[in-house]
């Protein structure tokens, strides 16, 4: 304790410059929008390398299990395609999306990083702007949604999970187009809530909950899970819905981001310049 002591009184002016030098770059951080960007964009490259080595090990030790996944997923494809047949909710997504008159433009991802713990969950994926990948793009499984890509640096990006307190998706009933607002009230990992939906709306346990496509980012039809239980809220006019997810969030490897080609004009259009 002694020499730790004696080592900061010979060296306070060299440590006293290092926190006040610390302190001031961290002020011009949170003070500047460009040099914060900046920052995360970096640091978004640093941890992106270390997820992907972690990433690396751990997918080693779980071949198996996913090389089955994926030799299922192919086999409900190829099932459909030989069918012409949409009655398989899980191998539909893909399909849906390329015969959307070239409107998307899909492609493959890995997961390297995955939080499902806390209030605030994100995932990082191992592609970014060099792959054209940008914000604002859906991120899916075989089976259903993953999240929102909401930040990018060169190799990576970020993905806002469905299990955020932040996230907001259109969503619907899929036996009658009643639509609410996906979100999570951060209890449980397995279930995901559906709110706003019309008291008038004929739900019932079991049934279906999938993308709406009233935004630029989700096509419409993308599955979310099944209905669990629904309440009604306290004003008298609206449920509350739970839902058990299709995708098990807390074991995700593969996943398909989603480019929506028209988004830009979308936006234009419904968000036009004052001139």
């Amino acid at each position: 304790m002694q020499q730790i002591i004696n080592f900061v009184i010979r060296n306070k002016t060299f440590l006293l410059f290092l926190l006040l030098f610390f302190i001031s770059i961290s002020l011009t951080i949170q003070s500047h929008s460009y040099h914060k960007s900046k920052f995360i964009n970096s640091a978004n490259f640093f941890t992106g390398g270390i997820y992907e080595g972690a990433s690396t090990v751990s997918n080693y030790f779980d071949l198996k299990t996913q090389n089955n996944i994926l030799v299922e997923e192919n086999n409900r494809l190829r099932s459909q395609i030989l069918n012409n047949s949409d009655s398989t909710i899980g191998s539909k997504i893909l399909i849906d999306t390329i015969s959307y008159n070239g409107r998307y433009k899909i492609q493959s991802a890995k997961i390297i990083n995955n939080n499902y713990t806390s209030s605030k969950n994100y995932l990082t994926i191992n592609k970014g702007e060099m792959h054209s990948l940008r914000q604002d793009l859906a991120v899916i499984t075989s089976k259903g949604i993953v999240g929102i890509i909401d930040n990018t640096s060169n190799r990576y990006a970020r993905v806002l999970s469905i299990l955020n307190t932040k996230s907001q998706i259109n969503a619907q009933l899929k036996s009658s187009n009643h639509i609410g607002s996906l979100v999570w009230d951060a209890k449980s990992s397995t279930k995901v809530q559906l709110t706003d939906i019309s008291k008038f709306a004929p739900i019932k346990q079991g049934d279906t909950i999938v993308t709406g496509g009233q935004s630029s980012i989700f096509p419409q039809g993308i599955p979310i899970g099944l209905v669990e239980d629904f309440v009604i809220d306290i004003g008298g006019d609206t449920y509350t819905v739970n839902i058990k997810p299709f995708n098990d969030m807390t074991n995700l490897s593969h996943v398909y981001v989603i480019e929506n080609l028209d988004a830009k004009e979308i936006k234009q259009l419904e968000n036009p310049v004052d001139e």
